[in-house]
Order: C-alpha cells, then structure tokens, then sequence
C-alpha cells in the first residue's frame, strides 16, 4: 500500500467513526431524556467504569488499554455534556408550561460537578 492508500483508508474510517459518536450521541440524547423523566442525576459514576471495562474487554489493540481510557473519558465528558443539555432543555419546556417565563428563567441552571 501507498501512503495516499493509506491516508484514504484513514479518511474512511474517520468518517465511520463520525457516523458512530454521532449514533452514540443519540442514544446518550434519549438516555438523558429519561433520567430526566424519571429523576435520575446525568453522571452515574458505577455506568461510566462498566463502560471502561467493556471497551477495555473488547481492545485486541494496538491501542493500549490506559490511551482507549483516555478517549473514553473524553467521550463521555462529550456525552455527559449532551445530557446536562437535554435535561435542561426539558426543565425549561417544563417550567414554561408550569409557571411561565420566570420559572423557566430559574430551571437554566446549569449541573455542575461530576
């Protein structure tokens, strides 16, 4: 192989990956929306190391396991964020249909910590 085979190989790829984080973004979207429903907070400590161990399972490398970590991490930073973001546009939606402007305003609040 060339290295433009390469390169073009890589370019595929990077947009399979695209196609994936985008699809995991939407299921992260529609499980924000029912830990909303049902209360439950965005960041769930014990989910996220499952989720290190499973693509830690399922590494045959040549990625080692600590730099798949990383990724990971970011990863879910990315979706913990998309979370936050669904909860506190139902929050809004719901405080304008409870009470008007001013409750909407106060349920804007941002979620901090992790």
């Amino acid at each position: 192989m060339t290295l433009e085979d390469l390169r073009s190989r890589i370019d595929v790829l990077d947009r399979q990956l695209v196609d994936l984080l985008n699809e995991r973004a939407r299921a992260a979207q529609m499980v924000g929306q029912l830990k909303a429903a049902t209360s439950l907070p965005v960041y769930e400590p014990n989910r996220e190391k499952i989720v290190y161990e499973n693509v830690r399972a399922a590494n045959k490398g040549p990625l080692p396991d600590i730099e798949l970590t990383h990724i990971y991490e970011r990863i879910i930073d990315v979706m913990r964020a998309l979370q936050r973001h669904e909860l506190a546009s139902q929050r809004t939606a719901q405080a304008a249909t409870e009470g008007g402007p001013g409750h909407a305003a106060g349920a804007q609040t941002p979620e901090t910590g992790k």
